[in-house]
């Protein structure tokens, strides 16, 4: 894996994907909200995932976190949204979320689930938009949040990629990451074991060497002008076949970064 220093440079307004990578998710885009499916692991990440990006946000913008609509008033993006299970459930905790994904029939299958509760006279304000995050940043949007799980393994460029997405956090707004680790844990966890022993994930979703250490990933977030991270990790307890919060971020971790006034 190349370096911070060494990792060529995408221009602003270039995409930075790998299409075999979007392929893959809109071939499959129809189980999104499939939980025994082949996103079964996302959905049994979902509460933890979920408590995290809440509990920062709430932290980060001095909000009410013991409120029905915790994250109300605030402007939330969801880089690579896929299927919405992200986006959706921040939009119902009362947020202004655009969602965005560069695979049409993920974005389709996000706006199919969430019919009727969006546009007007609808309970959600959220948005859902086929684009990249370059092609948002070109148009000049900021907003107080962008939030970006599980989608760094994916991009081909992760620090001309990191530096687009902190370009559209406003001063004083938070970035909100998840990624997973690159070591020998993680290959053995997050590659042998889910895919091609217990088979969570099709075989191929993952390559080891776009995994980003903690370290890199904050490299790449200071550089692109935010704070230094703050990281937690996310753990599998077997027996409860449950994902929880921990301090361990050998293989799955979260990371949040703060921007400057």
């Amino acid at each position: 894996m190349q370096t911070p220093s060494e990792a060529p440079r995408a221009g602003p307004s270039e995409h930075n994907l790998d299409p075999a990578e979007v392929e893959r998710f809109r071939g499959i885009a129809s189980e999104w909200w499939d939980a025994k499916g082949k996103f079964r692991p996302l959905h049994q990440l979902a509460p933890a995932r979920l408590t995290y990006v809440r509990d920062e946000l709430v932290q980060h913008f001095g909000l009410k976190g013991n409120s029905l609509k915790p994250l109300k008033g605030l402007r939330l993006l969801d880089v690579g949204c896929g299927g919405g299970l992200v986006s959706e459930p921040l939009a119902r905790m009362g947020a202004t979320v655009t969602g965005i994904d560069p695979g049409r029939e993920n974005v389709e299958a996000a706006r199919a689930h969430a019919t009727g509760e969006t546009g007007p006279g609808g309970s959600l304000q959220l948005n859902y938009r086929i684009a990249t995050a370059e092609e948002l940043a070109a148009e000049g949007v900021t907003f107080d949040a962008v939030v970006c799980l599980e989608v760094v393994e994916h991009v081909p460029d992760v620090g001309a990629f990191l530096t687009t997405c902190a370009g559209l956090v406003r001063p004083g707004g938070a970035l909100v990451l998840s990624t997973i680790n690159r070591n020998l844990k993680s290959y053995a966890l997050a590659i042998v074991a889910a895919e091609y022993v217990l088979g969570w994930l099709p075989r191929g979703t993952h390559q080891w060497e776009r995994f980003v250490t903690p370290d890199e990933l904050a490299s790449y977030v200071t550089a692109a002008g935010m704070s230094a991270p703050t990281f937690k990790g996310l753990t599998y307890e077997p027996f409860q076949d449950t994902w929880s919060l921990s301090d361990d971020t050998d293989v799955n971790y979260l990371a949040v970064a703060g921007k400057m006034e």
